[in-house]
């Protein structure tokens, strides 16, 4: 304890002498020792987007709402894609909120078959690629043939580690908390083992890492029920591209933003100064839970 004290006094007492040069570099190497890197550039370990601005999309080119559905597909190819060129080993996609079944039936309709031709369609190729696809959210309240085709694709690549893409479908992040909290008193769990570590091992995302960097397109400024346990602490990013129009452009953008973010998690600058460099940052797949490499639970 008093070693720490007087190393803590030396440290200020050499930053007051060079005028705080010694103190910015430490805090420098401490924020860098929580970042991943690649080619020297920080690169988030997983990325959330929340896919906004489809039908706006559509709307400006006086196309049906489900064309401007179809062309966000088509950006969700692209930026699967992007992630993988860019080292991004997770990518987190807002697909169909729980709040979302309040849209006009022909919409949520539209939705669903979208959401099946779209498994239907890709995901051999996905496959091929290495990329492991997972559910996140109700699967109970989804039409048969969709949970059929959701549980095959999970099956289908549960191996695979090159780019783990999660699809948020009929999710909701308020409804998570709910299902998780009934799951604990269904297991008779006390009310003093309550924490919020047993909590996280009960969400949707108990075996997947936080994460580090939610990118929402459209211009909206809010996370709209979307990983909200898990995004306590992410780097948040903005950008007024409607979905279906978001490129590497955009992406680059967000990534510049986030390398450029001082990440404390709720400390002060002289608590995360004193976190010790990482002698190496890790690789992609070891950055990941085992769970996460090896396979769903």
């Amino acid at each position: 304890m008093a070693r720490g004290r007087i190393q803590t006094l030396l440290a200020t007492w050499r930053s007051l002498l060079d005028g705080g040069a010694s103190y910015r570099e430490a805090e420098r190497r401490a924020e860098l020792a929580q970042l991943r890197f690649r080619d020297g550039r920080a690169i988030p370990r997983h990325i959330a987007v929340i896919m906004d601005g489809n039908g706006r999309w559509a709307t400006q080119r006086h196309l049906p709402r489900s064309m401007g559905h179809h062309a966000g597909v088509e950006a969700l190819r692209r930026v699967v894609q992007l992630c993988d060129d860019q080292h991004v080993p997770m990518l987190s996609v807002y697909a169909f909120s729980t709040e979302n079944w309040g849209r006009p039936q022909e919409e949520v309709d539209a939705l669903m078959r979208l959401m099946w031709e779209t498994i239907r369609t890709d995901v051999e190729r996905l496959h091929r690629n290495g990329v492991r696809l997972r559910h996140i959210g109700r699967l109970a309240d989804l039409a048969p043939d969709i949970q059929e085709a959701i549980r095959h694709m999970m099956e289908l690549t549960q191996h695979n580690t090159k780019l783990h893409l999660n699809v948020c479908f009929n999710y909701g992040g308020r409804a998570e908390i709910v299902d998780a909290v009934r799951e604990m008193m269904a297991a008779g769990m006390p009310a003093e083992e309550v924490t919020e570590e047993a909590i996280g091992r009960h969400l949707y995302t108990r075996d997947l890492p936080d994460p580090d960097l939610v990118i929402r397109t459209g211009g909206e400024m809010r996370l709209s029920n979307y990983l909200i346990w898990q995004a306590a602490y992410a780097e948040y990013y903005s950008t007024p591209t409607l979905w279906p129009d978001f490129d590497d452009a955009d992406l680059l953008a967000a990534l510049d933003a986030f390398a450029g973010r001082k990440r404390r998690f709720g400390k002060l600058d002289s608590q995360v100064a004193e976190v010790p460099p990482a002698s190496a940052p890790p690789s992609i797949v070891s950055s990941l839970p085992q769970a996460a490499v090896k396979g769903a639970r």
